[in-house]
């Protein structure tokens, strides 16, 4: 299912690789059937009546009416991963980019949030034997301090050549623009340092007519994180910082009329931060108007 939000006179639009309940225990450790149990305001939108989480892949187009912006590309068709079920996808994520509104040659800006595997994966598709860029009109905007960590810091044994088949295509198609971290992609569109991570991880802050949204890219995984704030991702560079960025950012928003919009919160995948009635906080989801 994709989703559509209304912030101001900007359109965000989500549109899925994929959404599955459990198989999150190599992500988020801690977060253990058992312990998730015991927070039902996750059910049932983020966990299941088991207590395994629910966890979506998905991108995300911001439409400022000028700018068609593309917010992480997933996996990707035809990677070749470590995990499973990430490689050698065959996914119809293109046409259902195209069916919302979006197809790839209108997309006019690409924006990764930070360069982890199911967050580049479609910045390139396999022509001919060849990566290739999938959005070819496009801009594609990294962070500075994101590249230069990951350009000489891959680690090719846990998810497979990232860089070599989703990155190092589009600098060399001459696509890139690094910037920094808290750099105005378009007006209304902005970046929002959120470190821990990865070294150089933003989030995107959307707002037009008064009215804010914040896509979290992955300082926050999963909404459990937000009732415990400890339990860190495996994939964190820095969990202490992780840790500080996460409560920073819930103890900002909470009880504000900022629209939260997880880069893997499962359907609705948007709500705004409340204070949960034991301890840390919670998400009141907003149900998408499409």
């Amino acid at each position: 299912m994709n989703e559509v939000w209304e912030v101001g006179d900007i359109k965000i639009t989500r549109v899925v690789e994929m959404e599955v309940a459990g198989g999150s225990r190599f992500i988020l450790p801690d977060a253990t059937r058992e312990a998730c149990l015991a927070y039902p305001w996750l059910q049932p939108h983020f966990m299941d009546l088991e207590g395994n989480l629910i966890m979506s892949i998905h991108a995300l187009v911001v439409d400022t009416g000028e700018r068609r912006i593309v917010v992480d590309t997933c996996i990707g068709n035809d990677k070749e991963r470590s995990i499973p079920a990430w490689s050698h996808l065959q996914t119809k994520f293109l046409e259902d980019l195209e069916g919302v509104g979006y197809a790839a040659d209108s997309i006019d800006t690409v924006l990764c949030t930070h360069l982890h595997v199911d967050h580049v994966g479609w910045n390139t598709k396999l022509v001919d034997g060849k990566w290739e860029p999938t959005f070819a009109s496009a801009r594609y905007l990294m962070g500075r301090t994101e590249w230069e960590y990951w350009d000489t810091n891959e680690d090719t044994s846990t998810y497979g050549s990232v860089m070599d088949d989703s990155v190092r295509p589009i600098f060399a198609a001459g696509l890139v623009d690094l910037v920094e971290s808290d750099h105005q992609v378009a007006p209304g569109v902005n970046l929002q340092a959120t470190p821990g991570h990865t070294p150089g991880h933003v989030s995107v802050r959307v707002t037009s007519n008064g009215v804010e949204a914040l896509i979290t890219g992955d300082c926050i995984h999963h909404p459990c994180q937000m009732t415990r704030t400890d339990w860190c991702s495996s994939a964190d560079y820095d969990q202490g910082q992780g840790r500080r960025t996460r409560e920073s950012l819930l103890e900002k928003y909470v009880d504000s009329d900022v629209l939260i919009i997880g880069t893997h919160f499962a359907t609705p995948t948007a709500g705004y931060v409340k204070h949960h009635d034991v301890s840390g906080y919670w998400l009141d989801v907003e149900l998408p108007s499409s």
